[in-house]
């Protein structure tokens, strides 16, 4: 059961445009190894860049 709340609880953050730290650090050690994992705060950063932009003015309007 708390695996399936889990999942419900991922999903419905990528719904909203929530990105999962965990998830994604889980994901580089498993399969990315020989690089380095973000910090919480720097993940936050990228992931904030890569849906508002920065360069060029952004991506609204």
């Amino acid at each position: 059961m708390k695996r399936l709340l889990d999942k419900l609880r991922q999903t419905a953050r990528m719904m909203v445009g929530v990105p999962d730290y965990e998830n994604y650090a889980r994901h580089m050690r498993a399969h990315h190894p020989e690089r380095p994992v973000m910090t919480p705060a720097q993940f936050f950063l990228d992931r904030q860049e890569a849906r508002y932009g920065g360069k060029n003015g952004g991506k609204c309007c």
